[in-house]
């Protein structure tokens, strides 16, 4: 399967790619650590939606080391994940494989901007933790509106800026706490000192619905998980 061009040396979706690379490693076990292992359950609740209804095709974008795209191979038929990491996709890979879900599970390279399928291909769309990342958020968002069939849906799980003492807690842990154990255990200084300030700077809540909205998705819906550590979207094309 082709891949269309990335941007050019410097960009975002270059330095994103770059980090992740280097993490990929020790990237599934810092996210138990630092979601004690809640992150699971968050990936559970999407599955759940997703067997509300029949799901021939599905595409997990941002996919990562493929820790969703493997969860929703229990009811979706074929899953597709993209990803810009060679990095992470290795390790997905290794995961597919040990899975014996090879079959069923493609792991391919591609941005979110310029996906290399057709109009209408899926029947749903997935990002877990990832949408945060994309080079050009709405550019991204109409490339997943592009490739699901009419009706389809679209289910984004992302971090959230929780309130009240829970907020407090949270961001004290993720700013102070986090970058200094992912440094330690990762070897890498400056991914997660980027994850608190990605999360900062995403247009959560309201501000993300209309960004949906504007991409061409209706039904769109929210529910804050956690206490509003994450925030689960849904929608249809």
């Amino acid at each position: 399967m082709s891949v269309k061009p990335y941007a050019k040396e410097g960009s975002k979706r270059e330095q994103v790619e770059h980090m992740f690379d280097a993490i990929a490693p020790r990237y599934d076990l810092l996210n138990r650590l630092f979601s004690l292992g809640v992150d699971r359950a968050w990936r559970r609740r999407v599955l759940g939606i997703l067997r509300e209804e029949p799901v021939e095709r599905l595409l997990d974008l941002a996919t990562g080391t493929a820790d969703l795209a493997l969860l929703c191979a229990r009811h979706a038929r074929s899953v597709v994940g993209a990803d810009i990491s060679e990095g992470m996709l290795s390790h997905g890979r290794t995961k597919v494989a040990r899975a014996r879900l090879s079959d069923r599970v493609e792991l391919v390279r591609a941005a979110s901007e310029s996906l290399p399928f057709p109009d209408g291909r899926f029947d749903a769309v997935t990002v877990a933790f990832g949408v945060r990342n994309f080079d050009d958020l709405d550019r991204g968002l109409r490339e997943m509106r592009r490739v699901l069939r009419p009706g389809g849906r679209v289910l984004v799980l992302e971090f959230s800026k929780a309130r009240g003492l829970m907020g407090a807690l949270f961001r004290l842990y993720f700013h102070r706490v986090m970058p200094v154990v992912g440094r330690w255990v990762s070897g890498d200084a400056s991914a997660y000192s980027y994850l608190p300030r990605s999360v900062d700077a995403f247009p959560e809540g309201p501000a993300f619905e209309q960004r949906l909205r504007a991409a061409g998705f209706d039904g769109i819906a929210s529910r804050r998980l956690s206490g509003g550590i994450a925030t689960l979207y849904t929608a249809r094309a």
